[in-house]
């Protein structure tokens, strides 16, 4: 079930301000004005100089995650986590502070299961993914899932100091678009004393395609990051309906 996130972004633009002063000096002849350096002939603060400005070219970010929508039947626990890594290209929009950014890379969600698993296996026709408890003689000690997705992340983006993006306020809002390259199930148990691990492709069932609302907000290359999942995590009835969500920091630079 598709859902909305409303992402509230103002923006307040400051123009610089220079400030010029009056040439001073009176009664001094061309040669001795020749001779005197620019801070000599005037007063008060001359404009900085430009920085090269950091594109923010590299953006990798590392989440928590969970299911904030799913039955009540699912359970999760422990620390589920994510990681993105993406390449972008930013194109300033005119002499602004702002700027739209897009490119490509990818985006990886762990998140692990309380005494369930996921059974794909059915072949019969109209066959889901179900969340079944664990057997009391297979109980297992871990099991998560993962999904992989190439992911475009397309941004508008604010810099308060368009002078040196690498300090300064920034924030951000935008969307991912994700198209599936895998997902699989992995567990781990006890056979004896041992510990075993089974590995699942669960690719089957869940969705080839993810949307999702970003936002970010920081200071530098340094910001906070949150996504709010637009899709489910499976197919439209092969699975139940499941809406992740992650919220984590974000490092970006070049």
């Amino acid at each position: 079930m598709i859902k909305h996130l409303a992402l509230l972004a103002i923006f307040f633009l400051v123009p610089a301000t220079v400030l010029f002063a009056q040439r001073g000096g009176h009664g001094l002849d061309k040669k001795s004005i020749a001779n005197d350096s620019t801070d000599q002939l005037y007063t008060g603060k001359q404009p900085g100089p430009i920085v090269k400005q950091a594109k923010d070219l590299l953006m990798l970010q590392f989440t928590y995650n969970n299911w904030l929508q799913k039955p009540d039947s699912i359970k999760t626990k422990g620390f589920g986590y994510g990681f993105n890594s993406y390449f972008c290209f930013d194109f300033p929009i005119k002499k602004s502070k702002l700027s739209f950014a897009t490119g490509l890379g990818v985006s990886v969600s762990v998140v692990y299961l309380n005494q369930m698993r996921i059974a794909n296996t059915d072949t019969i026709s109209g066959a889901q993914a179900r969340f079944v408890p664990d057997p009391l003689d297979t109980a297992y000690k871990r099991y998560k899932f993962t999904t992989t997705y190439i992911t475009a992340p397309f941004e508008l983006r604010y810099f308060s100091n368009w002078q040196n993006r690498n300090v300064g306020f920034k924030a951000a809002i935008g969307m991912q678009i994700g198209t599936l390259l895998g997902a699989d199930a992995k567990a781990v148990t006890s056979v004896g004393g041992v510990n075993v691990k089974f590995k699942t492709d669960t690719k089957r069932f869940v969705s080839p395609w993810n949307f999702a609302a970003t936002a970010r907000v920081g200071w530098g290359n340094f910001s906070l990051f949150m996504s709010y999942n637009l899709t489910n995590v499976f197919k439209q009835n092969e699975g139940p309906l499941i809406t992740p969500a992650s919220v984590g920091i974000c490092f970006t630079g070049l």
